[in-house]
């Protein structure tokens, strides 16, 4: 796997003594700059200071277009300005952080992923911001729902925008490297591969035994390895004729996984047709919220796992979106007026508080622990 698409601290290390992390890390400015900030799922206890943080010193919390306007024509935003942005729209921003961003008077940039927004009749009760000890626990899809998402964005307080049409990973290498275990199910569902020979879906963790090959990112300049199906409906019938989950309970189970997948075979997906792939997915994506949240304002997109390889970045433009949220390394991680608008840089939503400001301001070296 290329350096670039690496994370972990190596990447970290590298980042820090090249200079891409900025200069309010350390206890400087942000003077001429727009940090944008990523969360993912969040807690009250968590959101709630950061945001407090923001409001104490008077941040204002920017939309995608606004952002763009600074990148490409200048047009600053002011000397406390930044970007919050929600990548995957789990469930959390809907009953945690919408009620939080309104008590405080402020917005997010939420880029969700149109295959996975579940339909819903109604939208979940949300945490009341007045309350002391709100229960934050939520039931039903691990996404916002379709009625959540347009709740958000014409209230105002979230700019829905892409994360591509599915968030695809896939298969990149033919030698297996794992199976599928009773732990895969811990694994984040984003993480599970597009299957070969249905388009959209996923390997699940009830595939118990089938084979794992290397794992890269739909956005990644990888070419797609087809794997022979055969071979994970052999390693699968096999578990299941030995026990089950239970079988993973007996020793040498992998030796004979392995062996049943030594013979695996496949072949790589056409260039061109995985491009194409990619220009559906970003194209799709963009399409398919403004039909739903019945709009033309979806421009934007952050790329998954911020990984954008040559061809994803020229289909990027190709598809119309203005902004693209990517990882580029030794790039600094902070916004600047005339920055490669398809490769903005962000940061952890943990070095919030290290922005200049009264009440709890803290160095970067705090937050990494």
């Amino acid at each position: 796997m290329p350096f670039a698409e690496r994370g972990g601290a190596l990447r970290g290390a590298l980042d820090v003594a090249t200079g891409a992390y900025p200069a309010f890390l350390f206890g400087g400015s942000i003077a001429g700059a727009v940090p944008v900030f990523h969360f993912h799922e969040v807690s009250r206890a968590w959101l709630e200071p950061r945001l407090q943080y923001l409001a104490d010193n008077h941040y204002r919390t920017l939309t995608a277009d606004e952002i763009a306007r600074f990148v490409i024509d200048g047009v600053s935003p002011g000397d406390r300005a930044v970007g919050l942005t929600f990548d995957d729209a789990w469930a959390s921003v809907w009953t945690v952080a919408a009620p939080l961003l309104r008590r405080f008077n402020q917005r997010a940039i939420v880029f969700a992923i149109p295959n996975r927004v579940p339909d819903a009749a109604a939208v979940r009760p949300a945490i009341n911001p007045e309350e002391s000890s709100p229960i934050e626990q939520h039931e039903g899809p691990a996404f916002a729902t379709w009625p959540e998402l347009r709740a958000m964005q014409e209230s105002g307080v979230a700019d829905v925008q892409s994360h591509t049409r599915s968030h695809a990973m896939m298969f990149s290498d033919p030698g297996v490297v794992d199976f599928v275990t009773p732990d895969y199910a811990r694994e984040s569902i984003l993480n599970h591969p597009v299957i070969a020979d249905v388009q959209g879906a996923t390997l699940d963790a009830d595939a118990l035994g089938a084979p794992l090959y290397v794992r890269r990112s739909r956005m990644s300049d990888a070419r797609r390895f087809l794997h022979d199906a055969a071979v994970s409906d052999r390693c699968r019938a096999h578990v299941a004729r030995n026990g089950g989950r239970a079988f993973f309970d007996r020793p040498g189970w992998r030796e004979d996984l392995a062996r049943l997948a030594q013979s695996s075979t496949g072949q790589f997906e056409d260039g061109q047709a995985g491009a194409a792939v990619i220009r559906q997915e970003l194209g799709e994506g963009r399409a398919m919220l403004n039909e739903q949240l019945k709009t033309n304002t979806v421009k934007h997109v952050a790329l998954p796992w911020g990984i954008a390889g040559d061809v994803a970045r020229r289909a990027v433009a190709d598809t119309g979106h203005v902004t693209a949220y990517a990882e580029r390394p030794l790039r600094r991680r902070i916004v600047r007026a005339g920055d490669d608008r398809h490769g903005l840089m962000r940061l952890n939503g943990r070095f919030l508080t290290c922005l200049p400001g009264q009440s709890g301001r803290q160095w970067f070296f705090n937050t990494v622990r």
